[in-house]
């Protein structure tokens, strides 16, 4: 992973209870080109999807480039398992709750006039948020960035 190319997705995720303005989601290695075919963005609850997939317009990126990806993260019509209604209760009456932003992808790297096939690119960012609902009754939702994001190829 490259220090000076970075790679970030600034997301909303509304139409749940629970919303959040951006996230960011670190480097992708830098002295190659990279495409990104298909790829898929959506927000997880302990290991459940809670958004719909949001698709992202294919990418070519050449080393060194900065992108910025803002797909809208929707999930008021996601079916989840019955428990995790009790548990997003019990996380938002505490004041925390952490999520995890996805991304799914096939990727392919090109090395001067080589390009070197599909890669499964899977990249976890976890997001956590604190909710204040103290001074005037409305919740104000704080996204705070934990740790790095995780990348799998």
């Amino acid at each position: 992973m490259g220090k000076d190319c970075d790679h970030h997705l600034h997301g909303s995720c509304c139409g749940c209870s629970i919303c959040s303005d951006h996230s960011t989601l670190l480097a992708l290695p830098c002295r190659i080109d990279v495409s990104y075919d298909c790829a898929s963005v959506y927000v997880t609850y302990q290991n459940q999807q809670i958004t719909l997939p949001t698709a992202i317009p294919p990418l070519y990126q050449v080393h060194h480039d900065i992108n910025v990806w803002s797909p809208y993260l929707y999930g008021a019509s996601v079916p989840v398992a019955p428990y995790l209604c009790g548990s997003l209760q019990q996380d938002k009456a505490v004041g925390y709750l952490l999520l995890y932003l996805k991304i799914d992808d096939r990727v392919r790297w090109k090395v001067g006039m080589w390009t070197f096939g599909h890669y499964h690119l899977e990249v976890t960012c976890p997001a956590f948020f604190s909710f204040d609902s103290t001074n005037s009754g409305m919740a104000v939702v704080r996204f705070q960035r934990m740790s790095p994001c995780s990348v799998s190829v």
